[in-house]
């Protein structure tokens, strides 16, 4: 019998999971909006060609998610407030949350903004994840629901089970019971496309592809991507928590178009621009950029990713336009542009 069983003192993995994160900043702010709809995204007139960052749960009744156009979230919820970005806001609210977590007995890993995973050791991880609660909403006033699992993979998913504001133990005690019936995409790791995917080979079920063959999901996925599915499928994964600060992988900058862009040269221009204000992050950050991205999104709603390894790792502002630019000629622009995002992505951090 483990700990889970027991009672006794163990290793425990927590995933916090700040709750409607951006939403809920901007509510703290203007307390007048409790209650209401809110939809944060772009400059905040749903007029504009921009996408849902995030919406409160009052707006998600009204089937409004994060990645929506604005155009759209306004007309399921034409009463909604919509609101700007203000990445500096949720940067500031969020190291305030990290801060605080660092203060209690466990080790902290970022993800991100609103989230990471706690390392501790303990006999009662349902009264430290209560604690994590009142710790977040005493520092910021935010609420955030707590994952508990005996590795991350199951604390992450546990903090699905676990919104909004509640606390949820998933464990490879009750894995099957949890898990078995639910579909693929139910999995971190496994999205919609790779669930479509599973679906046709048979595998609907969390349960069917715990028991698919890992040689015949090798030879249909690939030797790594299959039987890591499969590994998925039976709760596996990481029970190590890094207490490292959060080190963005990427920077990225990107813009949607009030009217489509049509004209090379215009298209041209416009990544060059991008490239240009990413490269001033790249400065700021510190790190030289190993790979370049673009992004296009065509009319009306399709959109394309393309990148490129540079020959050597750098900040030099002109290297990056370059290489945003050489990415650029491997689209057909044969259709109108509605959007364009360049991203510039770091080395991984050195091994220690």
């Amino acid at each position: 019998m483990d700990a889970a069983a027991t009672g006794t003192t163990g290793n425990w993995i927590l995933h916090v999971d700040l709750d409607q994160f951006i939403a809920a900043v901007e509510i703290a702010r203007h307390p007048e909006l409790r209650g209401r709809p809110v939809v944060v995204g772009g400059s905040g007139d749903p007029a504009e060609r921009a996408v849902v960052a995030t919406a409160s749960y009052e707006a998600r009744e009204f089937g409004i998610h994060s990645g929506m156009p604005l155009r759209t979230a306004a007309k399921r919820c034409p009463e909604a407030v919509f609101l700007p970005t203000d990445a500096s806001a949720y940067e500031e609210v969020s190291q305030r949350v990290m801060a605080a977590l660092r203060e209690l007995p466990v080790i902290v890993e970022v993800l991100g903004w609103d989230e990471a995973f706690l390392g501790a050791r303990t006999a009662d991880p349902e009264a430290l994840a209560a604690r994590v609660r009142r710790t977040v909403a005493a520092e910021t006033g935010l609420s955030c629901s707590v994952g508990i699992g005996d590795n991350k993979l199951r604390a992450k998913l546990a903090t699905g089970f676990a919104k909004p504001a509640g606390i949820y133990r998933l464990t490879r005690e009750n894995w099957v019971a949890v898990m078995a019936g639910l579909p693929t995409d139910a999995l971190w790791g496994i999205g919609r496309k790779t669930a479509r995917k599973l679906a046709e080979a048979g595998l609907s079920t969390v349960a069917a592809l715990a028991r698919a063959d890992p040689a015949e999901l090798a030879a249909r996925f690939g030797p790594n991507l299959g039987p890591w599915y499969r590994i998925l499928a039976l709760g596996g994964g990481s029970t190590e928590v890094v207490a490292t600060p959060y080190v963005p992988r990427s920077r990225s900058r990107e813009t949607t178009f009030q009217r489509n862009l049509e004209d090379r040269a215009e298209i041209e221009a416009q990544v060059a621009l991008l490239a240009g204000r990413v490269a001033r992050d790249v400065a700021d950050e510190g790190r030289p950029a190993l790979r370049v991205a673009v992004k296009v999104r065509f009319a009306p709603f399709v959109t394309q990713t393309r990148s490129t390894t540079l020959d050597a790792p750098t900040g030099d502002p002109g290297t990056l336009e370059r290489a945003a630019l050489a990415v650029l000629d491997r689209f057909e622009l044969t259709r109108p542009v509605r959007l364009l995002g360049v991203r510039a992505e770091f080395e991984p951090p050195a091994e220690t």
